[in-house]
């Protein structure tokens, strides 16, 4: 069997910093995520795929042993090192390659065979791994909050094997020893008005299980927001540019805002010079958390009249000699 390339398998370099490994896996967990793809099975095994890489490559101990042992990381103890075995049959030494804790395993795994007959790995109780899963969604959804139907790919215990990795003392081939196998399943969530660019949602226990009885890890959104055509929010103010007539800048007047909840109306004093800015108080993005808002703030552009009459040139002619300039 062919090994497996992770760093290729997620375009990054060998020496690629931890940042970079992220950045490249929320980028192709993205473009093959399975609900990007409905019905594309080339596109979910190529999802699977890349969690697979992002699982190693992102966990240091993990990474290590696979720069080592390539893609058999998962059979490599810490503090690995060759001890020969000698085949005296042969007339001389033949060296094999064991870990440091092989033998101890091999000769703990024999006395107890001589015990018992056979025997069985206690595995100690332990805590599933937290999952992080990038999420995109609009203003409108940050706004109001959401809810998402996801596909997540976990390691559960392997049933074989009841997540030992071993049948009587010999690896279990259903997870090749690790004691975990791949599922994937789907989860709807919500996601809660107010979250930001970069935000980590918690879901309690929806991580992937735990070994022997222990607790579930924790599911983390990422979210990202996308740019609005309308909008651009800085922390939980939102800022948005109003077109008002020059008529309306000079003599005052109301104009229509647009907000996330619909339209107000934003009465302008006279003389409104452009680009002065309105704070409207609690009409910008919730924060995360709790019921109070942001701030909008409304910036007017004054739009100058085009395709005058004879009769309005002779009215801006007459106010410009009651109000000469300078």
């Amino acid at each position: 069997m062919a090994s497996k390339d992770y760093y290729s398998i997620l375009g990054v370099k060998r020496d690629a910093s931890e940042p970079e490994i992220k950045r490249a896996y929320r980028r192709l967990a993205r473009k093959y995520h399975p609900d990007v793809n409905p019905d594309d099975r080339s596109a979910e095994a190529k999802f699977k795929e890349i969690n697979e890489a992002y699982e190693v490559l992102s966990d240091k101990e993990k990474r290590q042993k696979y720069d080592q042992f390539g893609d058999q990381w998962q059979y490599a103890r810490a503090g690995a090192r060759q001890t020969p075995f000698w085949d005296f049959r042969q007339g001389g030494a033949q060296s094999f390659h064991f870990e440091e804790g092989d033998l101890d395993s091999l000769f703990g795994d024999l006395l107890q065979g001589f015990r018992a007959g056979t025997s069985s790995r206690r595995v100690r109780p332990r805590r599933g791994r937290d999952v992080d899963y990038p999420v995109e969604v609009t203003l409108e959804e940050a706004y109001h909050g959401t809810n998402r139907i996801l596909s997540l790919q976990t390691e559960e215990p392997c049933s074989s094997c009841g997540g030992t990795g071993r049948i009587q003392n010999v690896l279990c081939s259903a997870c090749r020893g690790s004691g975990a196998v791949a599922r994937l399943k789907r989860l709807e969530v919500k996601i809660p008005p107010g979250v930001k660019d970069g935000a980590r949602v918690r879901i309690v226990g929806k991580g992937e299980p735990g070994y022997a009885g222990g607790n579930n890890g924790d599911l983390y959104l990422v979210t990202s927001v996308k740019p609005h055509r309308l909008f651009e929010r800085r922390d939980d103010n939102l800022h948005v540019e109003v077109a008002i007539p020059l008529t309306v800048a000079v003599l005052g007047g109301e104009v229509q805002v647009p907000t996330l909840k619909g339209k107000l109306a934003l009465k302008i004093p006279p003389e409104t010079q452009n680009g002065r800015a309105f704070r409207l108080a609690g009409q910008g993005m919730p924060h995360l958390g709790n019921s109070s808002h942001g701030d909008l703030l409304v910036k007017v552009k004054v739009v100058l009249p085009t395709k005058l009459s004879a009769e309005g040139k002779k009215l801006f002619e007459q106010f410009a000699r009651l109000r000469p300039s300078g």
